[in-house]
This record gives C-alpha cells, sequence and structure tokens, in this order.
C-alpha cells in the first residue's frame, strides 16, 4: 500500500510500538510528525498546540495513530492515589483529547487509530490501573465510531491470528479465553 502524499500523525512516535508505526508509515511513503514528549496532551490545551504544530508544518493530516501510554506493574494494595491518577491522566485523558483534535483536522475519508492493550482480553494480574486506564479508550473509540462512520475515519478491528490468540491465552486463567457462558456462573 502507498501512502505518498499522505501526513501521518504518530502520539508517542519516538520509541517502542509508536516509533515502529512511524518507520512502517514512513516506508509506505508517508510525511511523519512524531510527538514523543513536551506538550501534555494530558490538557485539552496541549493536545489543541499540538495539533496546530503539525498542521502549519505539513498543511494537512490524513492519518492519526495515538501510541501514547504508561503502564505500571504493581499490586492492587501498593497503588497510590498518584499513581491511579497519573494513569488515567496519560492514558484515557489524553487519548481523549488526541481524538477529539484528530477528529477536528484529519480529512474525510482519512484515519484515525487508538491504541489499547491486549491486556484488556487477558486475564492477567498486576496490570490493573493500568487496564482499568485503557478500557475507556476501547469504548469511546467504538461508540465514536458511530458519530464518525459517515466520514470514514475510524477503523477499530484489528486482525486477530493464531499468535495474537495464543498469546492472550497463555495470559489467561486455565490457559483458554473467556466465554460468555463463564461470566454467568
Amino acid at each position: 500500500m502507498s501512502l505518498q502524499g499522505k501526513t501521518a500523525f504518530i502520539t508517542g512516535g519516538g520509541k517502542n510500538l509508536g516509533a515502529l508505526v512511524a518507520s512502517q508509515l514512513a516506508a509506505e511513503g508517508a510525511n511523519i510528525a512524531i510527538h514523543y514528549h513536551g506538550a501534555s496532551t494530558t490538557k485539552a490545551a496541549g493536545s489543541l498546540q499540538i495539533f496546530a504544530n503539525v498542521l502549519e508544518d505539513f498543511g494537512k493530516l490524513d492519518i492519526v495513530v495515538n501510541t501514547v501510554g504508561m503502564v505500571l506493574k504493581k499490586p492492587l494494595v501498593d497503588i497510590s492515589e498518584q499513581d491511579y491518577d497519573s494513569m488515567f491522566a496519560v492514558n484515557s485523558k489524553s487519548a481523549f483529547f488526541i481524538t477529539q483534535e484528530a477528529a477536528k483536522a484529519v480529512e474525510d475519508g482519512g484515519k484515525i487509530v487508538n491504541i489499547v492493550t491486549a491486556l484488556l482480553a487477558a486475564y492477567t494480574g498486576y496490570y490493573t490501573a493500568y487496564q482499568g486506564s485503557k478500557g475507556p479508550v476501547e469504548w469511546f473509540t467504538k461508540g465514536l465510531s458511530k458519530e464518525f462512520m459517515s466520514r470514514g475515519l475510524l477503523d477499530l478491528y484489528a486482525q486477530e491470528t493464531e499468535d495474537s490468540i495464543a498469546y492472550l491465552k497463555s495470559g489467561a486463567i486455565d490457559g483458554r479465553l473467556t466465554k460468555i457462558e463463564d461470566i454467568g456462573h
């Protein structure tokens, strides 16, 4: 697929998954804007400024991939109020403001992608605050798919592969994924 002439903005694009996404989109020919650190995406004004800068520098925006996130692996009883507030500010609040500004900036037919986490589907201990803070992103992204449907902006579903299913099962109790019937028991 060629992305020649398209402009992609990757939040959290300086390392890890964001850097890989940026590299792949660049290899496909996209012009790349990266947010790594600086203006806070946890404030509406920070996200507004970031998008204003990208539009000033590139003139248009076709793709936004939000990979901003902060992971915390800690027992529930050791999670402080500050830990909780930080996790929700970075993982939920920033994703909301990034998506809000992306919806204003991305042209119809463009794409807005919010990266959540496979841990939402796994049954894994010690990531309580992380999983809890990423859950709202999944739900508001699903809701926005209806709001933005006529504009063709959101792609929600990643392809499930045998590897991804095996990974999720490896972290699950009894080595299997939860079935709907399990919830009532």
